[in-house]
């Protein structure tokens, strides 16, 4: 659900108030945050099976790279093989993974975890939350169903910019031609409201309202429930290349709503209540997603479906792809209505399978609760802040595995 998309949350302003009340755990005990070379106790509050099924689709990702491909900077450089020996040694430890005493006390031998930053200032994660909407839709345009999904156009061109200096580096351009110049691809306000892309055969589906669309844009992929009882997958296809700007952090920098309030729930809430606002709200997000039907998914930025709870998305340009991951934070407990009543201390390992368009430098982090309303309310209220880790092999002569 690579564009992510997020969002509507409080952001980094919010870390220098929380940095000190990380919280670290073994179990169910809750301890202060300790000293930032002292590891975390490792533990896993899901199910072994998703987590292997999570290590699997990223191993098949892994698989087709060149050995020596570069797919991460931080915490520190890592190569495809790196990567792929320590999911393949994981998954074989997974054989004493009902004997946790057994399992960690090989864990420990094979296996050192990273934090996600060299800098202490930079280690504690803000962590949000996205899910698969199911949306009522339409496959052709109607009084009630008014409102278009759009593939990608095909005037919509990417392109890769190499500078020299200071260093080398190269940046993706993504625009349209304008005769023989190349301009920025429209802005939201030019496809929604002034009907830029109306008309020219785009158009896969039609949605009831504006809400529910811009919903899907910000998570990327989506569900479209159809009235004769089909369900069509979509997921992102591409984007427009403009900046993503969150509607939250504009609502909340307009006092329309205080930070404490925010979340997915009272975002949308306030576009319901203030129908007249929204079109200038939406304008604000200049970033648009196009969307292609899917036989599988939803699919991360791996080409891989994302498995609920476990696929992770961070900034694509930081951290390896495809790579075992180790979280601590806290997840939103939520009543049968959907009302937030708490949270809970968690920990648990996860793949590094997507990105997002606001999920950007070493400080955000985004974890797939899946679809259905319970996902939905978990990720909508998700905003906390907590630790990362990378796992890494200690050495190749201790990281051979059993048998092999």
């Amino acid at each position: 659900m690579t564009n992510r998309r997020k969002r509507w949350e409080t952001r980094l302003p919010l870390m220098a108030v929380v940095a000190l009340f990380v919280l670290f755990f073994s179990g169910t005990m809750v301890h202060a945050e300790p000293p930032v070379s002292t590891p975390p106790a490792v533990t896993d509050d899901l199910d072994g099976e998703s987590l292997r099924t999570a290590l699997r689709r990223s191993v098949s990702y892994l698989e087709k790279l060149p050995p020596d491909r570069i797919v991460g900077e931080q915490p520190r450089r890592f190569t495809a093989r790196e990567v792929l020996d320590s999911l393949r040694v994981f998954e074989k430890s997974m054989d004493n993974w009902d004997c946790r005493e057994c399992w960690l006390r090989e864990f420990n031998n094979r296996f050192e975890l990273i934090p996600s930053s060299g800098d202490p200032d930079l280690e504690t994660v803000l962590f949000t939350g996205y899910y698969q909407p199911v949306i009522e839709g339409s496959l052709v345009p109607t009084p009630e169903y008014a409102y278009p999904i759009y593939a990608m156009p095909a005037d919509l061109i990417v392109a890769e910019r190499v500078t020299l200096i200071p260093s080398v580096r190269a940046e993706k351009i993504i625009g349209r031609f304008q005769g023989e110049s190349v301009v920025p691809y429209y802005s939201r306000r030019e496809i929604d409201e002034l009907g830029s892309l109306r008309g020219q055969g785009y158009e896969i589906a039609w949605v009831k309202n504006p809400i529910d669309l811009f919903f899907l844009h910000i998570q990327g992929s989506g569900i479209l429930q159809l009235e004769d009882g089909r369900r069509l997958l979509i997921g992102y296809a591409g984007a427009n290349g403009r900046p993503y700007r969150s509607i939250g952090r504009l609502l909340i920098d307009r006092g329309k709503i205080p930070p404490e309030e925010m979340s997915m729930q009272r975002l949308r809430q306030y576009l319901l209540d203030y129908p007249e606002e929204q079109n200038e709200i939406f304008s604000y997000n200049e970033s648009y997603v196009f969307f292609r039907f899917l036989e599988e998914g939803p699919l991360g930025n791996l080409e891989v479906p994302l498995t609920p709870g476990r696929s992770l998305a961070t900034d694509s340009r930081l951290f390896p792809k495809g790579a075992l991951a180790f979280i601590i934070t806290q997840m939103p407990v939520v009543d049968a209505a959907g009302e937030l009543v708490g949270w809970q201390s968690f920990a648990r390992f996860v793949l590094n399978q997507d990105t997002g368009g606001a999920i950007r430098g070493p400080q955000r982090a985004d974890l797939y609760f899946g679809t259905g309303f319970e996902a939905e309310a978990g990720a909508g209220y998700m905003n906390r802040p907590g630790k990362l880790y990378f796992l890494s092999l200690k050495s190749p002569a201790v990281a051979l595995p059993i048998g092999r």
